[in-house]
């Protein structure tokens, strides 16, 4: 099967590419910026989106999706990057959601991913506990008790978490920090006296949160999918995610690429466009190509979810080792080709560089995923 998009999806983009270019330009996400929004994103703008179906995009059209596909998901989200839009994507739909829709009950299901597709709802996924992604570094304790469990522990990194109306919280119900057996996944009220929410602002401006449950009470109907198998949920959903977050680094990157090609043509010395030069021609060339590998990388790992294949695991470590290394590259690249001009905050490509720096960090980085891709090809 071909890698290109096919007319309905060229015609999504560009749906997507006129409406985030008119709604949600990088001036608004200075604006966010700038205002410290207590959100970190427009909660008017992420409606509209709803509106348009993308919340629900991947979601069941019994629970209020659209059914369409990772790869319609994948076009939206690289446009998003492309204007830096701050978004609940992926805390909430490809996070938070998935967590809901793999390991759900029919009634935690019906309840939560219809609000999810019509934006009412923010959903967030509490799992990590130390400054490395570490899918089953785990300490937190989910104890039983008479009416359900006690869950004691902190997570940090929780995208979304400040501004979610539900968490999905991993936590060990038996084995040790580290063991892929004994995590449960609880759905969890951020209101609730006994858990702390602290807000805190990244690198990129955007937001995520510090949450520490204290002896949190939950109820057996709050738990995710089977007790000590909660890995087999979360296994896919960080699949799932991480192709979601590469494809919107891809636009990210992209469009870093593109700002700087066109300052190449545009800023002249010595008489001559800076882009005449040999030497900024090859750093331009290598980064093209490094473009071009992630493009394909990318759009075969979506397709792979999509068609439910078994190797979408191994192209999902593909595709955000890539993007995390091409992307840091680019930004890079393209603040010293703007010169001093491209190291103060008054030019937009530092916020590309910025943004790239955060989400290569996320969900695991560049040394991370070439470790998982060697060990699932067995190198």
């Amino acid at each position: 099967m071909s890698l290109a998009l096919t007319e309905e999806q060229e015609l999504l983009r560009d749906t997507a590419r006129e409406f985030a270019a008119e709604n949600s330009p990088v001036t608004a996400f200075r604006e966010l910026r700038d205002s410290s929004d207590q959100a970190g994103f427009s909660r008017e703008l992420w409606k509209e989106m709803a509106e348009l179906g993308w919340a629900g995009v991947i979601l069941p059209e019994e629970f209020g999706g659209s059914g369409l596909g990772y790869r319609e998901l994948g076009v939206l989200l690289e446009e998003c990057g492309r204007t830096l839009v701050a978004h609940p994507f992926l805390s909430t739909v490809l996070l938070g959601g998935n967590a809901v829709l793999l390991g759900g009950s029919e009634a935690q299901k019906s309840q939560l991913l219809p609000a999810v597709a019509k934006g009412e709802q923010i959903l967030a996924l509490a799992f990590q506990e130390t400054g490395r992604f570490g899918p089953y570094t785990v300490s937190t304790k989910a104890e039983a008790s008479g009416t359900g469990f006690q869950i004691s522990g902190e997570k940090i990194f929780v995208l979304a978490g400040h501004v979610a109306d539900k968490l999905a919280v991993v936590a060990r119900t038996a084995g040790s920090s580290g063991d892929r057996d004994g995590l449960s996944l609880f759905l969890v009220d951020p209101g609730s006296e006994s858990v702390e929410v602290t807000r805190t602002i990244m690198v990129d401006g955007r937001n995520a949160a510090r949450v520490r449950l204290n002896g949190t009470e939950v109820g057996h109907n709050d738990l995710l999918g089977t007790q000590d198998a909660g890995a087999e949920i979360l296994d896919t959903v960080f699949t799932r995610a991480t192709l979601g977050l590469s494809a919107e680094m891809l636009g990210t990157t992209q469009e870093c690429f593109d700002r700087t090609v066109a300052y190449l043509k545009t800023r002249e010395q010595f008489g001559v466009p800076i882009g005449s030069f040999q030497a900024l021609k090859h750093r331009a060339a290598e980064m093209f190509c490094e473009l071009e590998l992630c493009h394909s990388v990318v759009r075969a790992g979506l397709r792979s979810i999509d068609l439910d294949a078994n190797d979408a695991t191994t192209l999902a470590s593909a595709a955000k080792a890539r993007l995390s290394e091409t992307g840091v590259l680019v930004g890079c690249e393209g603040v010293q080709m703007h010169g001093g001009i491209g190291m103060t905050d008054e030019e937009d490509i530092g916020l590309f560089l910025k943004r790239l720096h955060a989400t290569a960090a996320t969900l695991g980085d560049g040394a991370y995923h070439r470790s998982a891709f060697a060990d699932l090809l067995q190198f």
